[in-house]
């Protein structure tokens, strides 16, 4: 870890706001486009305009619509990671805004239009004053984090090589915090997601005689409770996990009783061993209480995202280098349960994500539309605090 340096806090935030109008700009014109997954032309072609004038090093992904661009500091140093997600939600968008998405069922619902505009802002500011950095930065705009698994693509192709990649830092934005503020916190700060389906295989028949049939719609419902008692009763409350049924679907009349009942919902954990841990013991009892209705049943696990840690050191010296120069930056009391593929770089470089409120002027945060919502919107001024905490952590990561 380098030493820190003393920086100008104010000065780069006034920089940062002087970028705003082309920044905001920037960011209004990837929201009415929005595109889904890991193919992004358009928001492609808008972030190589936004740089074209800047001498950095360019590289396009191969299979997907990623672009690293590397500027080189005044001399030899380590590389330093910054990044900005690119890719919107198949969602509608209800927000009523004039630059709303001009693309039915799409919306940058998560702020990844922000987060790319954010990004763009620290490459002009950063490349004004290259002659500070003693190593590289690396910027590096990421398709497909909904999902997609896009920061393993990048990976594969080289993101962290070429330079070297040493550190990596990364911003989201919070919508339910006060607009500016920032927060982090050591270690698990954002959960593994696996998706659950269960389908519980009785026998159909009439509603009226269900001791000749096997009913599966009780006995599901009784695989919910159980799932949701066995968590509460067999996981440490200080390392969470949080089961969610989101669907039950079974039948198709209001006296057949169906033959099965399809259960679908979403397993999130903080650490790999409770992780492991539930695949097994979920299935058990899922199995069992099937088994004393003589019901069978289909547990199916697929792996989402791994658990987002960030690595203690690395963090401790964000926390100090923004609450120093840019605001006081809270450690979080808890875990967030949501998750992020940027899980995928901290498993291979010492780093760190914070949380950015954008909290809109006049609304309490906790009244706030939150991401994935089809209201959300944010305070577009507190975009000048990402650009500048993204300059704050090069310049003393590079001092």
């Amino acid at each position: 870890m380098t030493e820190q340096a003393a920086l100008d806090g104010p000065a780069l935030l006034a920089e940062a706001s002087d970028l705003l109008p082309d920044i905001v700009d920037l960011r209004r014109r990837i929201h009415a486009e929005p595109e889904i997954g890991l193919d992004l032309p358009k928001t492609q072609e808008k972030i190589l305009a936004s740089l074209a004038d800047l001498d950095l090093e360019i590289v396009t992904g191969k299979e997907t619509s990623m672009v690293v661009a590397t500027l080189r500091g005044a001399s030899e140093g380590p590389t330093l990671l910054l990044r900005g997600d690119m890719d919107a939600l198949p969602m509608p968008e209800d927000t009523g805004l004039p630059f709303a998405s001009d693309y039915p069922g799409v919306m940058h619902a998560c702020g990844h239009d922000a987060h790319v505009a954010m990004l763009a802002g620290a490459a002009h500011l950063l490349a004004a004053r290259r002659d500070e950095l003693k190593g590289n930065v690396k910027f590096f705009f990421q398709p497909g984090e909904e999902g997609y698994h896009g920061a393993e693509f990048a990976i594969k192709e080289g993101l962290l090589e070429s330079p070297k990649v040493d550190g990596a830092f990364a911003l989201h934005i919070a919508p339910n915090m006060t607009s500016g503020e920032l927060a982090t916190k050591p270690g698990p700060m954002l959960a593994a997601a696996d998706e659950i389906a269960i389908r519980v295989v009785g026998s159909g028949g009439h509603a009226s005689m269900p001791h000749i049939a096997v009913d599966p719609v009780p006995v599901a419902c009784e695989i919910v409770l159980a799932l949701q008692s066995h968590i509460t009763r067999t996981v440490d409350v200080f390392v969470p996990a949080v089961l969610t049924i989101a669907s039950i679907h079974g039948g198709t009349a209001y006296n057949v009783i169906p033959e099965d009942v399809n259960l679908l919902g979403t397993l999130r954990t903080v650490s790999a061993e409770s992780r492991e841990s539930l695949h097994d013991s979920l299935e058990r009892v899922a199995q069992g209480v099937a088994a004393a209705h003589n019901c069978t049943v289909e547990v199916t696990i697929k792996k989402g995202y791994p658990p987002t840690i960030n690595d203690p050191e690395f963090t401790a010296m964000a926390v100090s280098v923004l609450s120093e120069t840019i605001g006081e930056t809270h450690l979080m009391d808890a875990p967030i349960m949501a998750a992020e593929d940027w899980s995928y770089i901290l498993q291979k470089v010492p780093g760190c994500m914070a949380s950015i409120g954008v909290c809109p002027p006049g609304v309490s945060p906790d009244a706030a539309p939150a991401c994935h919502s089809n209201h959300m919107i944010l305070d577009e001024e507190a975009m000048a605090v990402g650009i500048a905490s993204h300059a704050a952590m090069a310049l003393s990561y590079l001092s």
